[in-house]
């Protein structure tokens, strides 16, 4: 369990820093991804808001014994951005997350902050929750949209987030793909009754239609914008084709369109399917030490969780 744990939170980083040169580009820009490089005033293996979002929900489920504080996930968000912006860091927020959170500081109450978001903030920081909890579904699609309604408190993005969560806890228990990728879609059925109406394609119909679809179909046929309903069932649609996560995730940052999370969602799930041997030494070392991930610690601390709720 620890070599899966540490390979899926591995994996999320290295899908980001491989899709992070590459994002929003269109597939006729971008030569096809073969390792890691520098962009965007980014070291060649740094990782954007999705890895820097995932550690954040990591350490805030380890604080809150398996719990997600709504208030303290908003403060937590709202001050690393305004990190960022110190810094001179611009652009890494997505659109959902942005407009909750400014929300908030206008005095917006928590409940509304996330009623309109329905892009894929939720599924690519979700990964945390999905270690840190057993593939019992009633229990984990709860601890999803208690991790995700204040930026994300729609159905679609608490179905693709659960999708997400429920793929990495299944592959934590020893699931193949295929197996995670069933559990992920009953997930994504039971958390789409939830939160928020929007107008956006059935994410749990859309993970299953990806199975019988050519891969080069997948960008053209279901998208691969920041929309869950897109980004979500294209990173599924790569594990299912795609045996090797290190070449999955290659594959998923060449795609265009939000290369970034697509890539850390199929980086996630395969590290958590496959274990120890899912990523090459040299990448795991280059993502870890670049930006300074304690993967060891947070894995150890997840997984904690994990124990005390069987």
């Amino acid at each position: 369990m620890r070599e899966r744990a540490l390979a899926a939170l591995a994996g999320l980083a290295i899908g980001d820093a491989l899709g992070m040169p590459t994002e929003g580009r269109s597939p006729a820009e971008i030569e096809p991804v073969t390792g890691f490089a520098a962009a965007r005033g980014l070291p060649a293996g740094g990782v954007t808001d999705d890895t820097q979002q995932t550690v954040i929900m990591a350490r805030l489920l380890i604080e809150g014994d398996g719990h997600i504080d709504p208030h303290r996930l908003a403060d937590e968000l709202l001050a690393w951005e305004r990190d960022l912006r110190r810094r001179g860091i611009n652009g890494l927020l997505g659109p959902s997350t942005r407009a909750a959170l400014h929300a908030v500081a206008a005095g917006e109450p928590l409940e509304k902050a996330g009623r309109y978001g329905t892009t894929n903030g939720a599924a690519m920081r979700i990964t945390p929750v999905g270690i840190a909890n057993p593939p019992d579904l009633p229990d984990l699609v709860d601890k999803t949209v208690e991790a995700s309604w204040v930026t994300h408190n729609t159905g679609v993005a608490l179905a693709g987030a659960a999708a997400v969560a429920a793929a990495v806890s299944a592959g934590i228990d020893g699931a193949t793909v295929r197996e995670a990728t069933d559990l992920a879609v009953a997930a994504a059925e039971s958390a789409a009754r939830r939160g928020n109406w929007a107008a956006a394609g059935d994410v749990a119909a859309r993970i299953g239609w990806v199975r019988t679809l050519d891969l080069a179909d997948v960008a053209s046929l279901i998208g691969t914008s920041v929309a869950t309903q897109e980004s979500v069932p294209a990173a599924f649609a790569v594990l299912a084709h795609l045996d090797d996560p290190w070449e999955a995730c290659k594959f998923a940052a060449s795609m265009g369109g939000d290369t970034d999370t697509i890539a850390a969602i199929v980086g996630a799930v395969a590290g958590a399917c496959t274990g120890q041997r899912a990523f090459p030494r040299e990448a795991v070392r280059t993502v870890s030490e670049v930006n300074d991930l304690p993967l060891p610690e947070l894995a150890d601390g997840l997984l904690e969780l994990r124990a005390k709720t069987r």
